[in-house]
């Protein structure tokens, strides 16, 4: 099961993959969709609660935050943990990582 499909990627029963991306600086301000750019850091909010987690990525000269939200908080802290070792990598080849193991 990829992580793009993966059946606990969802929040209200809606599909949480790819997160919509927001412009935060650096060249022109677009909104672009989908799995794209490198994602550079992840971040868990300090306070509760324990289902989103904030992704950052460049992309095309631009960076962009989106916020994927997960209903399952155990699994929500298992992405967390494996986008954080997916650092600096594409986001099209993180959404192919295979999670059969989270079952």
């Amino acid at each position: 099961m990829l992580l793009r499909n993966h059946p606990l990627m969802r929040y209200s029963g809606i599909a949480s993959w790819p997160p919509a991306w927001t412009w935060i600086g650096g060249g022109e301000k677009k909104r672009p969709r989908g799995e794209i750019g490198i994602l550079r850091s992840v971040a868990r909010p300090a306070d509760q609660p324990a289902d989103r987690c904030f992704l950052y990525i460049d992309h095309q000269e631009s960076s962009y935050v989106g916020c994927l939200l997960i209903d399952d908080h155990a699994f929500c802290s298992q992405i967390v943990t494996l986008l954080r070792d997916c650092l600096d990598r594409p986001v099209a080849k993180i959404a192919s990582l295979d999670l059969s193991h989270t079952f």
